[in-house]
């Protein structure tokens, strides 16, 4: 309600918001950049009685260059889209750079040799909404807006051309600022131009190398223009951004191999059935992120022995396409089936392979645990926490959802492919499916990864127990009950004490000679333990020995200790290969390095002081012992209820 002031609800709303610029919706102000052929429509219509269109194209056309994709290669992928769409088994993606620093110049161009399309037909394609299979689920597309919205994004304008005959070129262009100058209420498109050759920008990028790659990686499209008309052969397609202003990078390099990188991944499966897809003429391989395609290119590593992983569990699984139907009678539920794949890594080979083949080579430690794919097209690849928490033992195992496009609004995905959104009933659906097998799975991985820390450092203290049997001889309180053997009857007696203790904390791959001299020279030792019904430590004193149990099966050890113990063997790993700081810092993960091994001895030391102490403090005092105990079990089951909501 107003305030009686004698002031306009304007005069009181531009006092509340100081500064604020009302604008007048009869006169509205424009910016500087809006289109001068759409103010002047614009004016006529806000008379009365005026017909206004539905869309305003003259503004539309400039709002659509901000669609918003994720990055240049995103947009580039409708162009490809489309050519497999319809049927292309060679395309070709080209980033021309001309100039030099500083005012460099970027051309984009896609070709494919798939079906063309008829005059009338390109003409309709070239309009917003334009489709021949709108609506349809069974391919990639379905609006007929990609081609479009793609090309805007990238360059004011789109220069398109298509045959269905050799020589006979169709031309259509959509121009922003020519649009944004039409002074019609209604915008028409110009019916297309007949060319019997190609402009000679295009037949250069087509028949000359490119600045990137080297010249002897380039595959050229023809290395004439005297043969170009045979090469591009009876049908195809050629979209031309020239001069473009909205490319992720200026730099045709760092285009070019982050276009290799996603499209290699992508269309993996098409480029696995023959289709050809060059950047800039190099050839693309498929990179497959679960390993298990012979032909994807991890299978040419030559460190690696075993090609492929493996296949743990794979179950189709009917959803509902819409959350609406939730609680609905079965019988009239409309649902689609998934395919739910986990792929186990052969971590006993790949494992013990140089830190830079796993990571460089093989991309181990990329974020690709899931790849959803819609119609054989990857449309996500990354981590959902809803279905698995990220965790490096994720590096080790893949999950492979294939969904049909019956499911996009269960999955939510858009119409520009850029990633998923899917629906909370999904996400549950498809984590009861999988959580017994991801159990074990990681479970197994673990064992795996104890075991080789245990061979890495085999039979020797670690750090953390060697640098608190080093200041006890500083501590100002010694032990209590330290066994002094003074006859060889006493030290014979204390060796077999201790031979049946270091059996009994003996570590895999340890033999028993190795166990009873470690033991036997250790006043610290750290033992583990998995056991569900345990607080996360425990602390006993045995022949002089002060023994630290570590609970596996607690979540101090999943979200605290393990990680820890993880990113201090990187280190070791590092060391082992001779990887310097300087060579592999900017790309290995930050946890790999001395930071992490620095914090592991502290936790330890801290760990290792607290059982001294307590096991010092309860030795003579059974009730005080007996509080400690009470004391250990409540504070890990509160830190478990914390760690379990983080």
């Amino acid at each position: 309600m107003l305030e009686q002031t004698g002031q306009t609800e304007q005069e009181q709303t531009e006092q509340a918001i100081p500064g604020a610029d009302v604008v007048d919706v009869q006169s509205p102000a424009w910016g500087e950049d809006a289109p001068r052929g759409g103010k002047a429509v614009f004016s006529r219509m806000t008379k009365e009685n005026s017909t206004v269109p539905l869309f305003f194209g003259q503004t539309l056309i400039s709002s659509l260059r901000d669609m918003g994709y994720n990055s240049t290669t995103s947009a580039l992928c409708e162009h490809v889209d489309n050519a497999i769409q319809w049927g292309a088994t060679e395309v070709r993606v080209y980033f021309r750079q001309t100039g030099k620093r500083g005012g460099l110049k970027t051309d984009v161009l896609v070709l494919d040799n798939g079906t063309g399309m008829a005059p009338n037909i390109l003409k309709l394609a070239t309009s917003f909404g334009g489709s021949m299979v709108f609506g349809s689920r069974s391919g990639i597309g379905r609006y007929g807006m990609g081609m479009k919205t793609a090309a805007l994004s990238m360059s004011p304008v789109m220069d398109l051309y298509s045959w269905q005959e050799p020589g006979a070129y169709y031309n259509m262009v959509l121009d922003v600022e020519a649009i944004g100058k039409e002074r019609a209420n209604l915008i028409e498109l110009s019916d297309p131009v007949l060319m019997d050759q190609l402009p000679s920008e295009i037949s250069d990028i087509l028949t000359k190398p490119m600045t990137f790659p080297n010249k002897d990686e380039q595959d050229l499209f023809t290395n004439s223009a005297e043969d170009m008309k045979e090469r591009l052969g009876k049908s195809g397609t050629i979209v031309y951004l020239p001069s473009c202003d909205r490319l992720t990078s200026a730099f045709a390099k760092t285009l070019c191999t982050h276009a290799i990188t996603e499209m290699s991944r992508v269309y993996r499966r098409f480029l696995a059935k023959g289709t050809k897809l060059y950047i800039n003429n190099r050839l693309v391989h498929p990179f497959d992120p679960t390993y298990s395609m012979a032909s994807a290119r991890h299978a040419a590593i030559p460190d690696i022995t075993v090609k492929e992983s493996r296949l743990r569990f794979s179950k189709v699984v009917e959803v509902k396409r819409s959350e609406s139907q939730r609680g609905a009678e079965t019988d009239n539920v409309e649902t689609a089936p998934i395919t739910v794949r986990l792929y186990e890594l052969p971590i006993e080979d790949w494992g013990p392979l140089p830190f830079k083949v796993r990571k460089n080579d093989l991309h181990l430690y990329d974020d690709h645990t899931i790849s959803v794919l819609r119609n054989d097209r990857e449309v996500f690849v990354g981590t959902i926490p809803k279905i698995m928490k990220r965790h490096s033992d994720n590096n080790w195992l893949r999950i492979q959802i294939d969904v049909r496009g019956e499911l996009d609004e269960a999955f939510g995905i858009a119409a520009n492919k850029q990633g998923i959104r899917p629906k909370d009933y999904v996400l549950e659906q498809i984590s009861s499916v999988l959580e017994g097998e991801l159990t074990a799975l990681k479970n197994q991985i673990n064992r795996y990864q104890r075991d080789q820390t245990v061979r890495r450092h085999g039979s020797k203290p670690s750090a953390g127990e060697l640098k608190a049997d080093e200041a006890e001889e500083r501590q100002a309180k010694p032990l209590i009950e330290t066994p002094a053997p003074t006859t060889p009857e006493e030290q014979r007696q204390l060796d077999e004490n201790l031979l049946t203790l270091a059996i009994m904390l003996k570590r895999d791959q340890e033999t028993d000679e190795e166990a009873f001299d470690r033991v036997k020279k250790s006043t610290h030792i750290i033992h583990y333990k998995h056991d569900e019904y345990w607080p996360f430590y425990h602390v006993d004193q045995r022949f002089g020995k002060i023994i630290l149990t570590i609970n596996t099966a607690h979540p101090f050890y999943e979200k605290l200790y393990d990680p820890l113990s993880r990113a201090a063997l990187m280190l070791d790993v590092r060391t082992a290969e001779g990887v310097s700081d300087g060579e592999e810092n900017a790309a290995a993960e930050p946890q790999t390095f001395k930071g992490a091994n620095d914090a592991l001895v502290a936790l330890q030391l801290l760990l290792l002081s607290l059982a001294r102490t307590q096991r010092s403090m309860s030795q003579q005092d059974r009730d005080r012992a007996q509080l400690f105990d009470l004391f250990r079990k409540e504070w890990s089951e509160t830190f478990k209820t914390q760690l379990a909501s983080h």
